[in-house]
């Protein structure tokens, strides 16, 4: 299984002694259950900004109308005279 060398400074890395400690646990469980918690964060906000995204999309004409003065400027083609 692939591994990870990460420094802590001592007053991190005792810290997380304390923490694992009041928890029952290890200091590699505990820090392998922090970063998985993150990926997991991480991955739900990336699914719900993307969700997000396509619901905009396809209500974007609904968007407009209940919040024009939220619209960027329509530019508008050809030259001034």
């Amino acid at each position: 299984m692939p591994a990870l060398n990460v420094e802590f400074s001592d007053r991190e890395l005792e810290d997380l002694r304390q923490i694992a400690k009041e928890r029952g646990t290890s200091m590699k469980a505990l820090v392998r259950e922090a970063a998985a918690a993150d990926i997991a964060r991480h991955r739900a906000l990336q699914e719900g900004a993307e969700a997000f995204r396509r619901f905009f999309a396809t209500h974007a004409d609904e968007f407009a109308a209940a919040f024009p003065d939220d619209e960027p400027p329509v530019k508008s083609e050809g030259r001034a005279a």
